[in-house]
């Protein structure tokens, strides 16, 4: 057996990344995190929208800026107003 076999056991491996909740070295089995309670912490955070990005109102779908429509106003440009 060489040390690449040993590589692809899961239970013999660890990750070389730390934990993005706590910083510990990060355990396979809950990979990225290093334990079930990391990862409920950052479950817990999407559920509460903390990794929601922030969108500008006015922002449109293709990058362009969208022109607010104003808001409709009565047509005083006819007859038939106060006199």
């Amino acid at each position: 057996m060489t040390s690449s076999d040993n590589d692809n056991d899961p239970a013999d491996r660890k990750a070389a990344h730390n934990c993005p909740i706590c910083g510990k070295p990060c355990v396979v089995e809950y990979r990225p995190f290093c334990s079930k309670r990391c990862a409920d912490v950052d479950l817990g955070r999407w559920l509460k929208g903390d990794y929601a990005i922030p969108v500008l109102p006015d922002d449109d779908e293709d990058g362009d800026v969208a022109i607010p429509l104003s808001p409709e106003r009565p047509d005083n440009s006819g007859s038939g107003g106060p006199s």
